[in-house]
């Protein structure tokens, strides 16, 4: 088991929030306090815990509670795998392909100020893209699937926002009669899903400014304005708008792993920290724009801000309640997706993963909850506390 980082996010947040906090009373947003609340609380008495005594060693210790809050970066590594175990039995047999679709700088300053619309104009034009695209028989002529992803950062905890689609190589025929591959080593074309991309957004951009579902704050007041945002749109309908295809994943497992880093990730993980001292915060960061391999630079780098414009940065990141970041559509919707994953094995002569309850797996033990950092044996619990309650000391043996 891997010990406590050296330092946390809630280090930080605990040394500095609460200042911080009162010099931006009234700009933080109550989504932004419930975080740093959760954040510093995550993992301590005030959530309260389990004494737990191991059946190995026997070993007593005290496990305190999490805050299982989605921004927290000690709270993801269990909903990560939680996720990824229920999508183990949606994998197929063939190749899978990463496609990144990310907004322009403009927008995303807009978006920042508009976070459930605008969020979620770019998962849903985003597949929108894809499954037209791959609809045409010009281009692959089936009906695909796709896991997106939400993140809104970049390396430099900046505002990025761009979604990671997860996507199989191939989809049904639209009589549902076979399955339609891609090609070898190529889904679809990147200049032609960019294109459909950016005029698609627009267009319900301009709809939703129209329907005075957008605001706008500081610098971007103007832009309530009919005349002025159809101003601003026009260099956006010419500008390139990046949309990213990586080479495909090397099998299924591959898929999982990298889903395993991305779907529940935070805005930095505590791994990345490297200081906090009287210069500010210091963390490790890779920078995009140095080539791999470039003679003498190096991607990774190390970056020194405030303690205020570390948190400021850092909650930049927070979603609004209630909006999912990870989404499915098209075969993998969850309305269908059973029915089309089902019809796609047959197509593909796969035998589907059994069911839970189904061959002699309920006879198998779960894991154990808690698990002894010494001898690896089952923890069980001896007595568990409320949240701020005082605890006794773990029984004697």
């Amino acid at each position: 088991m891997q010990g406590r980082p050296a330092l946390e996010v809630a280090d930080i947040l605990r040394a500095h929030g609460s200042a911080w906090r009162e010099a931006e009373r009234g700009h933080l947003s109550l989504a932004q306090l419930k975080v740093m609340s959760a954040i510093t609380q995550c993992r301590t008495a005030a959530l309260g815990g389990h004494v737990l005594r191991c059946d190995g060693c026997g070993l007593d210790q005290v496990s305190y509670n999490s805050c299982r809050n989605r921004h927290c970066p000690k709270c993801q590594s269990s909903a990560a795998k939680r996720w990824l175990d229920a999508r183990q039995a949606d994998l197929l047999p063939v190749e899978y392909y990463h496609v990144v679709f990310t907004l322009p700088a403009p927008i995303a300053d807009i978006a920042y100020q508009n976070k459930s619309a605008l969020y979620g104009l770019l998962f849903d034009i985003a597949a929108e893209t894809l499954l037209r695209i791959a609809a045409d028989p010009k281009h692959l002529g089936a009906s695909i699937g796709a896991t997106l992803v939400l993140h809104t950062w970049g390396s430099a905890l900046t505002h990025h926002p761009h979604v990671h689609g997860i996507v199989p190589g191939g989809g049904l025929a639209p009589d549902g009669s076979r399955w339609i591959a891609c090609r070898s080593g190529f889904f679809l074309s990147v200049r032609v899903l960019s294109r459909l991309f950016r005029r698609r957004f627009l267009e319900e951009l301009q709809r939703l400014h129209d329907s005075g579902a957008l605001r706008f704050f500081g610098e971007h007041t103007a832009l309530a304005n009919a005349a002025a945002f159809k101003a601003w749109l026009a260099p956006l309908r010419n500008s390139e708008w990046v949309v990213y295809a990586k080479r495909p994943f090397a099998g299924p497992q591959a898929v999982l792993a990298y889903l395993s880093r991305y779907t529940h990730r935070v805005a930095i993980s505590n791994s990345r920290l490297l200081a906090m001292d009287e210069r500010g915060v210091t963390f490790r960061w890779k920078d995009y724009r140095v080539k791999d391999g470039a003679k003498g630079k190096t991607r990774h780098k190390a970056m020194t801000l405030s303690p205020q414009e570390f948190m400021r940065r850092f909650l930049l990141h927070v979603l609004p309640g209630g909006f999912h970041r990870i989404r499915h559509y098209g075969l993998l919707a969850n309305s269908n997706r059973r029915d089309n994953l089902a019809r796609a094995r047959e197509l593909l002569h796969v035998v589907p993963p059994p069911h839970d309850a189904s061959a002699g797996e309920a006879s198998i033990a779960p894991a154990p909850t808690f698990v002894c950092a010494h001898c690896g044996h089952a923890m069980v619990v001896l007595q568990v506390f409320l949240r701020d309650n005082s605890i006794r000391a773990p029984p004697t043996s």
